[in-house]
């Protein structure tokens, strides 16, 4: 069997259309300039500061790529389907779905309330499973998927047990989704950040994330950047070969 050579460009992902959710800062941000950079045309979704997303829409057509910033809770599901709709009513076609958006917390198992529960899974799960089904429904043959999972998913640290059980619902959709629509040459993956800064891990004391930068080999916190280049790769073609897998990226921390 001869696989034929793939064609390396400066802008691999031209005449993309490709979906960022929660990418108007973070991790989020860093992944649609990445994309951008790539020559993709990105749709900037964001929950609130519609000022946050269109720097981000500014700084990805600096770079000679299209986008648009288009506003959606993705907590609820009618505005997951109107987010889709759009994307495909001004772009065309949908080729690449990085599920980026988020919801962050801390607290002990005693201390969780029916409400905070609701806040993270209502973003981090029901808002990744209805957008997978858009997906699944919308998109190209060939396309892309990225779920942000986390690595807390492999470390069970008190006070995490509601976030991670969150993200490690993500990664069981991610591997049953890569079944489901890989006879269209479509895959599926899962990014596992470790420590991020800017990120939700920001917002921890000082001490904390000096802790978790001297647990790395590279003695240093991670950056969107570096989560962005591997989703970059993840999207492109050389990673057609690549689905249903949990990719943890933290630098090396707890080997």
């Amino acid at each position: 069997m001869q696989i034929s050579n793939t064609t390396y460009t400066a802008t691999p992902l031209a005449g993309k259309i490709a979906l960022v959710t929660g990418a108007s800062r973070g991790i989020g941000q860093g992944i649609a300039e990445r994309l951008g950079r790539a020559g993709a045309t990105v749709v900037v979704n964001y929950a609130g500061s519609q000022e946050d997303a269109n720097k981000v829409v500014a700084t990805i057509q600096s770079f000679g790529s299209n986008a648009i910033a288009l506003q959606a809770n993705m907590g609820k599901v009618e505005e997951i389907r109107r987010l889709f709709q759009e994307t495909i009513d001004r772009c065309g076609q949908l080729d690449i779905l990085v599920n980026n958006a988020g919801i962050g917390s801390m607290a002990a198992i005693a201390d969780v309330t029916e409400e905070e529960y609701n806040r993270v899974f209502d973003v981090n799960v029901r808002g990744v499973l209805f957008a997978m089904q858009e997906a699944a429904r919308r998109m190209n043959q060939n396309g892309r998927i990225v779920t942000i999972s986390s690595s807390t998913t492999l470390y069970p640290d008190p006070g995490v047990a509601v976030y991670a059980a969150s993200k490690a619902a993500i990664e069981l959709l991610t591997q049953v989704l890569a079944k489901e629509v890989g006879n269209r040459g479509i895959t599926v993956n899962t990014i596992m950040p470790g420590p991020t800064v800017p990120g939700m891990f920001a917002n921890l004391p000082p001490e904390v994330q000096q802790q978790a930068a001297a647990s790395s080999p590279f003695n240093r916190l991670g950056t969107p950047q570096d989560i962005a280049n591997i989703i970059a790769f993840l999207v492109s073609e050389e990673a057609r070969w690549l689905t249903g897998q949990d990719i943890c990226a933290n630098g090396g921390a707890r080997i």
